[in-house]
């Protein structure tokens, strides 16, 4: 019974992420500014795992209601100067759920970049940190 219990848990936990993805432009295309493949685990620290620690943007999706709002994408959670709509594509704030962006995803909304320069210089985040620690 506690197997089952716990089977359920994860499969629950596990569901909810890609929903999370389905409520933001490119969702399953957040530009990665690590590396060449994308930033799956788009509200966390580390491109492919979802860590306790979540990024600003994750707490900014979270206080939204997640839901991809007016305010939520005129918003730069990450502070490099450009809007979280801009970032994943939808520079106008139209894009709805389901509708394809205006563009592809030139960002990550939730890590300053470039990172280590520009407005980016002061925060602490490294490619290939896997929680909060790694920014400061």
């Amino acid at each position: 019974m506690i197997k089952l219990v716990l089977y359920l848990f994860g499969l629950i936990v596990v569901s909810a992420r890609p929903s999370y993805r389905d409520a933001i432009p490119n969702g399953y295309a957040v530009f990665n500014p690590c590396g060449t493949s994308y930033w799956e685990a788009v509200g966390h620290y580390n491109p492919d795992h979802h860590t306790i620690e979540k990024n600003p943007f994750a707490l900014a999706f979270a206080a939204a209601g997640h839901v991809w709002t007016a305010d939520l994408c005129n918003a730069d959670s990450d502070g490099d100067g450009r809007s979280n709509g801009a970032e994943l594509g939808d520079p106008n704030c139209v894009w709805t759920a389901g509708a394809t962006p205006e563009r592809s995803s030139t960002g990550q909304p939730g890590i300053c970049e470039p990172i280590g320069s520009g407005p980016c210089a002061s925060v602490a985040f490294t490619c290939g940190c896997q929680g909060q620690a790694c920014v400061g």
